[in-house]
């Protein structure tokens, strides 16, 4: 029998069913190979009890004939930024090291009750704030990937969803939970060769989410298949009254939708993505995708979205200003971190706290955000941010007339190495340049698994895809899937 963490979220969930094996077998699995997997750093908190009790609800649900739920028996891995009922949540900072919440997040709450158990809370760019998971209190997450070079560098999993990305390519979990603000659960599915959704802006609840961008943060699910994914995200998305921005849109059944069939679909390529000096394999996999989609039946049409290179620029006025006034509740004096120097009046206490508590780059954004909203510079920086955002959603909207889904790179580069980017932030912000126009928009994409470079790392094509359209999104994956038919994995060196 294949061995329990090869297995996918289907495979483990039909097999529960089906009675080939117990929940508990499973979850013991997989709370085995997580303990032994330190060195990839990619869980900051192990439950194995609580995956355990989980699957024996399950397993003791089975045997009464009772109803199963989609993901029941299947053990996950949870973002550090989700709120867990009386499990730490830091989103990867010391300014909230300690904190228990007192209450569970709506997505947390769904998958629980959809079956799944949890394994750990699982690393971060902190507070989200990140493309390679280095700027982490708690220390880097290693990918599990390594180049074919006969060296032993270590490599960046991508991020923010750094630890969930590390873990589903490891098998420390068949799935985990992930959150896009500009690209970060596509990103690092990309860099570590597993599929990643990021649904429309608002299908998910962000409540009980720790806060970035409140416009622009959307949870999703990172798993090793297009299927997997669908059958996450099913658990995952609904309305919820406790969101404001949450979508009262009905949820529809993405697996039994599934197909690979693309015919009569339009797939537009937008030509402003072509960047000066792209990474020539990235182009040459991107024009294998294409045709890979139009043998699956799909006809290629070019698309025009002209304002994609304001997309970045506007995005890191957006995204930093919406987090200065997000951040601005930790101060010391409710939860998390306190710093009170001796004598200290209550102001110098806010900035004692701060500035233990935040990193680097939490730091920055946060000025860079406040210089932004500040008096005197608001109409000149993100007042016009927002109007560029405005024409960015109409050039996807003018798009839609000529085709039914985008094809473009998920990323411009392949996974790079640890500490080799770290030192010049606007060459890491240029991870996010293929990803950040979906998310201005709001849009439903993807990024799933298309080859590995001359270097042996993964490379991920981005599918992009009307509002609320997630099942054209999936079919288009699923069909990319199969005729990339990328079955590549990390070599185990961690354990």
């Amino acid at each position: 029998m294949t061995e329990f963490t090869d297995m996918g979220v289907a495979a483990i969930r039909d097999g529960v069913r089906d009675g080939d094996f117990k929940a508990v077998e499973v979850a013991e699995a997989f709370n085995a190979r997580v303990e032994k997997a330190g060195a990839l750093n990619a869980f900051l908190v192990t439950t194995p009890e609580r995956a355990i009790n989980a699957a024996e609800t399950v397993d003791k649900a089975r045997a009464d004939g009772g109803q199963l739920g989609s993901m029941a028996g299947v053990p996950i891995g949870m973002k550090d930024l989700f709120c867990t009922d009386g499990v730490e949540t830091t989103a990867a900072s010391d300014i909230l090291k300690g904190f228990h919440p007192p209450y569970e997040s709506t997505v947390s709450g769904k998958l629980w009750e959809a079956g799944a158990g949890m394994l750990g809370k699982l690393n971060l760019d902190q507070f989200a704030m990140g493309s390679s998971n280095e700027t982490s209190a708690f220390g880097n997450v290693v990918s599990p990937w390594r180049r074919n070079d006969g060296g032993d560098a270590k490599l960046s999993p991508g991020g923010s969803s750094g630890g969930s990305s590390a873990a589903v390519a490891a098998r420390l979990c068949p799935a985990a939970t992930g959150t896009d603000t500009g690209g970060s659960i596509r990103q690092p599915a990309a860099f570590t060769g597993i599929t990643g959704v990021k649904p429309t802006y608002g299908r998910c609840s962000r409540y009980g989410v720790v806060a970035f961008a409140s416009s622009l943060d959307q949870a999703g699910p990172m798993a090793r298949d297009v299927r997997d994914c669908a059958i996450m995200l099913g658990a995952m998305a609904g309305f919820d009254p406790r969101d404001s921005t949450s979508l009262n849109a009905p949820v529809p059944d993405w697996d039994a939708a599934l197909s690979g069939d693309l015919k009569g679909l339009r797939v537009g390529i937008p030509r402003e993505y072509r960047v000066d000096g792209m990474d020539g394999e990235i182009d040459g996999l991107w024009q294998e995708g294409a045709q890979r989609l139009k043998d699956a039946g799909a006809t290629i049409v070019d698309v025009s979205l002209p304002h994609t290179k304001y997309a970045l620029p506007a995005y890191y006025i957006v995204a930093p200003a919406e987090a200065s006034s997000n951040l601005a509740r930790y101060d010391g004096v409710r939860y998390g971190l306190r710093d009170l120097p001796e004598g200290a009046d209550l102001q110098e206490m806010y900035a004692a706290t701060r500035a233990a508590g935040f990193g680097a780059e939490v730091k920055r954004r946060i000025m860079i955000g406040t210089y932004v909203l500040s008096a005197g510079f608001y109409d000149a920086y993100y007042t016009q941010a927002s109007k560029v955002r405005t024409l960015i959603s109409r050039d996807f909207q003018t798009a839609w007339a000529d085709c039914d889904v985008i094809l473009a790179p998920t990323a411009p580069s392949a996974a790079f190495g640890l500490g080799e980017m770290v030192g010049d932030p606007l060459t890491m912000y240029l991870n996010d340049v293929f990803s950040v126009p979906a998310s201005l928009a709001g849009l439903p994409a993807s990024s799933v698994p298309a080859g590995l470079n001359k270097q042996g790392l993964p490379l991920g094509l981005q599918l992009i895809g009307k509002p609320l359209d997630e099942q054209t999104v999936l079919n288009a994956s699923l069909a990319l899937e199969q005729r990339s038919a990328f079955d590549a994995k990390p070599q185990e060196w961690w354990t």
